[in-house]
């Protein structure tokens, strides 16, 4: 009587704590951080098609995107984009000769230098101003962001889909954690 007491009491135990395990990875993983695979070229080369990566969703449920993050965000298609933050609110963005300006003032974009340098014809980034894209606007409003891939030659972006609402971002992304030989952060 005793011995099936004690095992009903040890079957209980096990329970409780996978039941409190299973309730920890399922916070950690819908709140805080979340693992995307890297779904195309648009990114290239900087992240490569296939690339897994962990989400962090707390950063923006605190503060706001910084220029230059890699953020995942829902796109307009029902589906997960990752794209680099080029324009935040108040910025008037501008290309003109594979050369980034917001605000008038050339920003230097050293994450493309390599990729720049491998080019044999034309230019990277093709000349645009923030009124020709879809969103038709001076400068970004409060409460968006204006996104570009990396692989500028063929990324659908903001100079596509126009501009991302904050409330769509996911969070932001930079640690590979597969394929091993690529593990680490990217910038």
């Amino acid at each position: 009587m005793e011995q099936a007491k004690k095992e009903k009491n040890e079957i209980w135990e096990w329970s409780k704590a996978l039941l409190i395990a299973f309730g920890i990875a399922a916070i950690i993983r819908f709140l805080l951080f979340t693992p995307i695979v890297v779904d195309g070229e648009s990114m290239m080369p900087t992240l490569e098609n296939g690339d897994r990566m962990v989400v962090n969703k707390i950063g923006y449920m605190i503060g706001e995107p910084d220029r230059f993050d890699i953020v995942v965000f829902h796109a307009p298609e029902q589906k997960n984009y990752i794209k680099r933050v080029i324009g935040l609110p108040g910025d008037h963005i501008e290309f003109t000769n594979d050369q980034l300006l917001i605000n008038g003032k050339e920003v230097p974009e050293p994450y493309l230098d390599q990729y720049k340098i491998e080019i044999t014809e034309g230019t990277l980034t093709d000349d645009f101003t923030l009124e020709e894209t879809p969103a038709q606007v001076k400068e970004i409003p409060e409460g968006y962001i204006f996104v570009m891939g990396d692989n500028r030659r063929y990324s659908k972006d903001s100079r596509h889909i126009g501009l991302v609402a904050i409330d769509e971002v996911i969070g932001n992304t930079s640690l590979v954690f597969w394929p091993l030989n690529e593990i680490g952060i990217v910038k």
